[in-house]
């Protein structure tokens, strides 16, 4: 069984924390209503009138609407106001989102990422909003909380069983609060920082629109619930309203998706009644109105817009807001497919319809009925399981979800007639075969194993059905004969069934998820493959491209086999090394092959030390720049060892001249037979500097390797005592080194004498470059409005230095008076860019534990 990581371990926590928070609940719901049946719950519903249905409809609209302001409000005081009509769209739909699933800063915002990106946003100013977003949120509740508890402190003292007056105290400590936030903010001209973080502080106007929207936005979508509760319920709206923001608040923080049992046991155990329930009837609706409903035009909002037929002025004012909300449709379809799974599995732990069952006992025999429940509820895990791989785009998830989805309108209608269930996933058939293109991914569906929070929701959708049917069964005597009980009223005999079923089909599936399988390296690439891909190295004025002989990388060729990409595969990102090598005629197509083979296996394009001749491409692919470093190139025309600035070369040969070194430059074939003598030396050097082979963007002392190269030596009576092996450009005008190694019995300085010798070589020989690699985020800005990467690397340059010596390696080099040239990092950018960085550190390492460590 695989070790588990400590991230896997946190992961693991908090879902079991998740999960105990929902059976908690389930057990506080399940002791409320231990003596009800099933239809004392609906019974009351059909006493509501229409007027009182329409009001909840109206306030739930009246709080969407608020919280589209938040999103305005967050927009402006971040600086970066958008006009409304877009920001309303935006935010409807994540907070659509948000509230169905939880975990609004994941959920609402991802839809904010991607939506508010297309809008010109950054990635800072976006998490900048969201936080804004939450803040206002938090804002409200106090406010309501406090006015709750100083205006109604009986009620409150006697519902939250505390004496009145420290409900008043309470209530007074989060006014002073809120007072302290509105003088402080309002007082404060400059934004807040955080080293090098900018928080901009509201106006006076913003932060009264702060509390305006937020109790606008929580007192209607309490309304909401309130206008809906039956007359047993005997409390006025004041006192509800800080029963209310308290369900609220738990639901948000137990990370149980939609606040699902908590938020409902919250309200059973506060509000006073005899009868729970009717209440339980009202919540349900509630539930219906103001989440349900909102999620469900929110997903017909992204199906419509991917539908072209619109008229032109629409299309025409609507293109940018549909270009920013189509990366979500994905997203969205696997939420609904989620859904639509939890509502198949829901109705299979309900007893059918009476009237329904006798239209389907005169036409069908039971072993049909029968059997179409059992496939119900089948259905239902396979769509919880299928809309994790819907999430990650695969094709092969689209085409069985339409198949589950035909075959769970059928059980629908089969197993009761319930054609409200049929025509809901109807729907989200409809719209997920409208969008196709958008599951273009082609990894196998063993690629979408479920995640320890996505195994969790499975869990806690099916122990809802579970325990939904115990509800609707209660007044059944459990026996072991009901298992084997047949008969067309027979519904809790079905149900237990059903959920043995569910519990049966999810338990496998779970266990060998979070068993998974090792994913094992790519082979690597045959002698065919290398000698294809050395053919290739003849043009081009970079060295780099020799790594490919080193055959630990992936080659990926153009289809006429004389260009290639080296890369290498590393967590999720898939990293090429260098720009496309070979025919320049082919290097557009060859990076759009990788971006495109990147893509279909859900992982992150990168091209790692591109160059900037290269940039126009990589911005066509749609990728981020950001700066890596300088590397130092020595014009060999130019070069010499007189004059003062090159005083220190002149001692360096001077020195080992003294010493009795001499300088050569022995072919392949030499060093083919005096391979022992260069591996000793070796690993002398890997023992002495206390290190481990580095591989990826720098070789290793691989005897296959240097074969093909030939190395400059320093001997000293006639042994080797330091070397490095010889790059050249195909175009032969760049010469470098890569691995640089010297033994024990080396004198000091062997290294700066073995370099100014091959430089002098070098110039001999007509080479018009010496590359002395690379001097790591070197060349980065200092103005305060450089990139956030520039600002980023220069922070771990300054509190690194200790770990890497960035400026001494820099210093080194700049003694050969070299010309700069910079290297970049093509990425996926933005909140991406510190895990794509992590992945490629590890790569060259050999692991995480590695950069650290060796």
């Amino acid at each position: 069984m695989p070790r588990i990581e400590p991230a896997q371990r946190r992961a693991l926590l908090a879902a079991l924390l998740t999960l105990c928070v929902f059976i908690a609940a389930l057990w506080v719901l399940d002791d409320s209503l231990r003596h009800l049946h099933l239809r004392d719950i609906w019974t009351p519903l059909r006493t509501l009138t229409t007027a009182e249905i329409a009001a909840a409809i109206g306030w739930a609209a009246a709080s969407y609407f608020a919280l589209t302001l938040y999103d305005r409000l967050s927009l402006d005081i971040a600086g970066r106001p958008l006009p409304y009509p877009r920001v309303a769209t935006i935010s409807f739909i994540a907070c659509a989102l948000a509230h169905s699933l939880g975990l609004s800063s994941v959920s609402g915002g991802s839809v904010r990422l991607r939506a508010y990106s297309a809008e010109g946003l950054s990635a800072a100013d976006i998490a900048v909003v969201q936080g804004l977003f939450s803040l206002t949120f938090l804002i409200g509740v106090g406010t309501l909380l406090s006015g709750s508890l100083l205006i109604e402190p009986a009620d409150a003292a006697r519902l939250l069983h505390i004496p009145a007056p420290l409900a008043q105290g309470l209530g007074a400590l989060l006014a002073l609060a809120l007072v302290g936030y509105a003088l402080a903010a309002s007082l404060r001209d400059q934004p807040l920082r955080l080293r090098h973080w900018q928080i901009p502080t509201p106006r006076p106007t913003q932060v009264l629109s702060q509390f305006a929207v937020s109790t606008l936005d929580i007192a209607c979508s309490a309304a909401a619930l309130y206008v809906l509760l039956p007359g047993s319920v005997e409390i006025g709206y004041p006192a509800f309203l800080g029963i209310y923001v308290i369900a609220i608040t738990l639901g948000a923080i137990s990370n149980v998706p939609g606040g699902l049992g908590v938020f409902e046991s919250a309200l059973m155990l506060l509000l006073p009644t005899t009868n729970p329930a009717p209440m339980l009837g009202a919540i349900l609706l509630f539930r219906l109105v103001y989440y349900i409903g909102p999620f469900i035009i929110a997903l017909l909002l992204l199906g419509w817009r991917e539908m072209h037929a619109v008229r032109k002025p629409l299309m025409r004012a609507t293109s940018l807001l549909r270009r920013s909300l189509e990366s979500v449709v994905p997203q969205a379809l696997a939420i609904a497919v989620f859904a639509a799974g939890a509502v198949l599995l829901f109705s299979g732990s309900l007893p059918a319809i009476g009237q329904r069952i006798d239209w389907l006992a005169e036409a069908l025999p039971l072993g049909v009925i029968e059997a179409s429940h059992l496939a119900g509820s089948a259905l239902g895990v396979g769509l919880l399981i299928l809309a994790r791989g819907l999430y990650r785009r695969l094709e092969a998830a689209w085409w069985l979800t339409l198949l589950l989805l035909g075959a769970g309108i059928a059980a629908s209608l089969l197993k009761g007639v319930d054609f409200e269930e049929a025509i809901l996933l109807a729907i989200i058939m409809a719209v997920l075969a409208l969008s196709h293109e958008r599951f273009y991914r082609k990894a196998p569906l063993t690629e979408a194993k479920l995640s320890p929070l996505w195994l969790l929701n499975v869990a806690l959708v099916i122990a809802a059905a579970i325990w939904l049917g115990f509800v609707a069964f209660r007044k059944v005597e459990y026996a072991h004969q009901l298992w084997w009980q047949f008969a067309f009223d027979a519904n809790a005999p079905r149900m237990l069934r059903a959920s043995l079923v569910a519990v049966v089909i999810a338990s496998a599936y779970g266990l060998w998820s979070l068993l998974g399988s090792v994913h094992t390296e790519p082979e690597a690439p045959g002698d065919e493959d290398l000698q294809a891909a050395r053919a290739c190295l003849g043009s081009g004025s970079d060295s780099l491209p020799n790594l490919v002989l080193l055959g630990d990388k992936q080659i990926l060729f153009s289809e006429q086999r004389d260009a290639f990409i080296m890369y290498r595969r590393s967590g999720r990102s898939w990293i090429a090394l260098g720009d496309p090598v070979g025919n320049p005629a082919r290097h557009a197509e060859l990076a759009w092959r990788f971006r495109e083979l990147c893509d279909e296996h859900g992982g992150w394009c990168v091209f790692y030390q591109a160059t900037a001749e290269k940039l126009p491409l990589y911005l066509d692919l749609g990728l981020s720049l950001s700066k890596l470093g300088e590397e130092a190139r020595v014009p060999l025309k130019a070069f010499s060892l007189e004059g003062k600035p090159r005083a220190e070369l002149r001692t360096a040969q001077r020195k080992g001249q003294r010493e009795g070194l001499s300088f050569s430059v022995i072919g392949t074939d030499e060093v083919v037979t005096r391979m022992d003598e260069l591996e000793k030396i070796s690993r002398a050097w890997l023992s002495h500097k206390s290190t481990a082979e580095k591989s990826f963007s720098v070789g290793r002392f691989d005897r296959r390797y240097l074969a093909n190269f030939p190395c400059a030596v320093a001997q000293r009576d006639g042994h080797i005592v330091a070397f490095a092996n010889l790059w050249k450009s195909g175009d032969g005008a760049e010469l470098s080194v890569d691995l640089m190694r010297y033994g024990a019995d080396a004198p000091k300085g062997v290294m700066d004498y073995l370099f100014v010798e091959l430089l002098l070589w070098g110039q001999r020989n007509g080479y018009s470059w010496f590359n002395l690699g690379m001097a790591p985020l070197s060349g980065l800005e200092h103005h305060p409005l450089a990139p956030l990467w520039h600002r980023m690397g220069l922070l771990v340059h300054r509190y690194g230095e200790s770990f890497y010596n960035f400026d001494g390696l820099r210093r080194y080099k700049e003694k050969y008076l070299p010309v700069w040239r910079p290297r970049y990092l093509a990425s996926p950018g933005g909140l991406a860019l510190p895990r794509v960085m992590l992945d490629t550190g590890a790569l060259i390492a050999g692991g995480v534990k590695e950069m650290v460590w060796k």
